[in-house]
Protein backbone atom coordinates (compact mmCIF):
# COMPACT_ATOMS: atom_id res chain seq x y z
CA UNK A 1 0.00 0.00 0.00
CA UNK A 2 0.90 3.18 -0.66
CA UNK A 3 2.39 5.30 2.05
CA UNK A 4 0.20 8.37 1.54
CA UNK A 5 -3.27 8.54 0.43
CA UNK A 6 -5.87 10.89 -0.53
CA UNK A 7 -8.74 10.93 2.03
CA UNK A 8 -11.84 12.26 0.49
CA UNK A 9 -15.02 13.77 2.75
CA UNK A 10 -18.26 13.88 1.39
CA UNK A 11 -21.74 15.22 3.01
CA UNK A 12 -23.28 11.35 1.59
CA UNK A 13 -22.14 10.62 -1.50
CA UNK A 14 -18.96 8.84 -1.09
CA UNK A 15 -20.12 5.96 -2.84
CA UNK A 16 -21.54 7.85 -5.52
CA UNK A 17 -18.99 9.47 -6.02
CA UNK A 18 -15.86 6.68 -6.01
CA UNK A 19 -18.00 5.06 -8.17
CA UNK A 20 -17.99 7.78 -11.09
CA UNK A 21 -14.73 8.11 -10.43
CA UNK A 22 -14.07 4.92 -11.32
CA UNK A 23 -16.40 4.99 -14.35
CA UNK A 24 -13.72 8.08 -15.76
CA UNK A 25 -10.50 6.70 -14.97
CA UNK A 26 -9.08 3.08 -16.35
CA UNK A 27 -7.14 0.70 -14.01
CA UNK A 28 -9.96 1.84 -11.43
CA UNK A 29 -12.19 -0.11 -8.83
CA UNK A 30 -14.07 -0.07 -5.64
CA UNK A 31 -12.26 -2.37 -3.28
CA UNK A 32 -14.80 -1.95 -0.26
CA UNK A 33 -17.30 -0.23 1.58
CA UNK A 34 -18.08 -0.06 4.82
CA UNK A 35 -21.16 0.90 6.64
CA UNK A 36 -22.29 2.71 10.02
CA UNK A 37 -23.29 -0.38 12.43
CA UNK A 38 -23.17 -0.82 15.55
CA UNK A 39 -25.74 1.73 16.83
CA UNK A 40 -22.27 4.29 16.96
CA UNK A 41 -24.79 6.70 14.70
CA UNK A 42 -28.27 5.46 14.93
CA UNK A 43 -29.77 8.10 12.54
CA UNK A 44 -26.75 6.44 9.76
CA UNK A 45 -27.20 2.62 11.23
CA UNK A 46 -26.66 1.05 7.24
CA UNK A 47 -25.68 3.60 5.43
CA UNK A 48 -22.34 4.06 3.58
CA UNK A 49 -19.79 5.36 5.93
CA UNK A 50 -16.26 4.69 3.98
CA UNK A 51 -15.42 3.76 0.66
CA UNK A 52 -12.20 2.51 -0.33
CA UNK A 53 -11.06 2.53 -3.80
CA UNK A 54 -8.02 2.87 -6.28
CA UNK A 55 -7.74 5.65 -9.81
CA UNK A 56 -5.17 5.12 -11.86
CA UNK A 57 -3.94 1.70 -9.41
CA UNK A 58 -3.57 4.74 -6.51
CA UNK A 59 -5.39 4.10 -2.82
CA UNK A 60 -8.52 6.66 -1.98
CA UNK A 61 -10.59 6.53 0.77
CA UNK A 62 -13.72 8.66 0.55
CA UNK A 63 -15.75 8.87 4.09
CA UNK A 64 -19.46 10.39 4.81
CA UNK A 65 -18.66 12.64 7.41
CA UNK A 66 -21.84 14.88 7.05
CA UNK A 67 -21.68 18.47 5.31
CA UNK A 68 -19.58 20.48 7.53
CA UNK A 69 -16.55 20.35 5.48
CA UNK A 70 -16.47 21.03 1.59
CA UNK A 71 -13.80 20.89 -1.46
CA UNK A 72 -12.29 23.97 -2.43
CA UNK A 73 -9.88 25.02 -5.20
CA UNK A 74 -7.09 24.29 -2.47
CA UNK A 75 -7.15 21.00 -2.89
CA UNK A 76 -7.08 19.48 -6.51
CA UNK A 77 -5.54 15.72 -8.35
CA UNK A 78 -3.57 16.51 -11.35
CA UNK A 79 -4.40 14.02 -14.30
CA UNK A 80 -1.58 14.28 -16.58
CA UNK A 81 -2.87 13.71 -20.49
CA UNK A 82 -0.55 13.01 -23.22
CA UNK A 83 -2.90 14.28 -26.12
CA UNK A 84 -5.70 16.31 -26.88
CA UNK A 85 -8.34 13.61 -27.10
CA UNK A 86 -7.50 12.80 -23.70
CA UNK A 87 -7.74 15.91 -22.13
CA UNK A 88 -11.22 16.76 -23.84
CA UNK A 89 -12.37 13.08 -22.59
CA UNK A 90 -11.54 13.78 -18.48
CA UNK A 91 -12.74 17.45 -19.09
CA UNK A 92 -15.96 16.74 -20.19
CA UNK A 93 -16.69 13.84 -17.97
CA UNK A 94 -15.49 15.62 -15.25
CA UNK A 95 -17.22 19.03 -15.47
CA UNK A 96 -20.65 17.42 -16.01
CA UNK A 97 -22.42 18.35 -13.68
CA UNK A 98 -20.05 20.55 -12.23
CA UNK A 99 -17.87 23.86 -13.42
CA UNK A 100 -15.28 25.13 -15.37
CA UNK A 101 -12.55 27.30 -13.39
CA UNK A 102 -9.36 28.22 -15.14
CA UNK A 103 -6.04 27.08 -16.26
CA UNK A 104 -6.85 23.53 -16.85
CA UNK A 105 -9.09 23.82 -13.25
CA UNK A 106 -12.25 21.93 -13.04
CA UNK A 107 -14.44 21.38 -9.74
CA UNK A 108 -16.50 18.11 -10.66
CA UNK A 109 -19.74 17.61 -9.58
CA UNK A 110 -19.36 16.93 -6.41
CA UNK A 111 -16.94 19.89 -5.98
CA UNK A 112 -13.59 18.14 -6.02
CA UNK A 113 -11.20 20.04 -7.88
CA UNK A 114 -9.54 18.85 -10.58
CA UNK A 115 -6.19 19.70 -13.15
CA UNK A 116 -6.54 18.37 -16.50
CA UNK A 117 -3.15 19.30 -17.59
CA UNK A 118 -0.80 18.09 -21.01
CA UNK A 119 2.36 16.49 -19.90
CA UNK A 120 4.06 19.05 -22.59
CA UNK A 121 3.20 21.84 -20.71
CA UNK A 122 5.63 21.43 -17.64
CA UNK A 123 8.13 20.70 -20.49
CA UNK A 124 7.28 24.06 -22.06
CA UNK A 125 6.43 26.23 -18.93
CA UNK A 126 9.90 25.32 -17.67
CA UNK A 127 11.75 25.75 -20.78
CA UNK A 128 15.33 27.01 -21.18
CA UNK A 129 14.45 29.75 -23.91
CA UNK A 130 12.50 31.40 -21.33
CA UNK A 131 10.61 33.85 -23.82
CA UNK A 132 9.07 30.95 -24.83
CA UNK A 133 8.11 29.94 -22.03
CA UNK A 134 6.42 33.12 -21.07
CA UNK A 135 4.37 33.13 -24.55
CA UNK A 136 3.35 29.18 -23.34
CA UNK A 137 2.09 30.37 -19.86
CA UNK A 138 0.49 33.93 -21.56
CA UNK A 139 -1.34 31.14 -23.81
CA UNK A 140 -2.54 29.12 -20.83
CA UNK A 141 -3.57 31.86 -18.43
CA UNK A 142 -6.12 32.78 -21.46
CA UNK A 143 -7.56 29.09 -21.50
CA UNK A 144 -10.42 27.86 -19.40
CA UNK A 145 -9.83 24.20 -20.75
CA UNK A 146 -6.18 23.45 -22.10
CA UNK A 147 -5.65 23.45 -25.54
CA UNK A 148 -2.47 21.54 -26.76
CA UNK A 149 -2.34 23.43 -30.63
CA UNK A 150 -2.76 26.71 -29.03
CA UNK A 151 0.51 26.02 -26.51
CA UNK A 152 2.36 24.63 -29.10
CA UNK A 153 1.59 27.76 -31.63
CA UNK A 154 2.64 30.33 -28.75
CA UNK A 155 5.59 28.28 -28.02
CA UNK A 156 6.97 28.71 -31.80
CA UNK A 157 6.40 32.01 -31.43
CA UNK A 158 5.10 34.86 -34.07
Amino acid sequence: MQKISPFLWFDTQAEEAANFYVSVFPNSRILSVNRYEGGHVPEREGQVLVVEFELFGEHFMALNGGPEYKFTEATSFMVHCETQEEVDRYWSMLTDGGKEIACGWLSDKYGLCWQITPTMLSEMLMHEDRAKAGRVFAAMMQMVKIDIPTLEAAAAGP
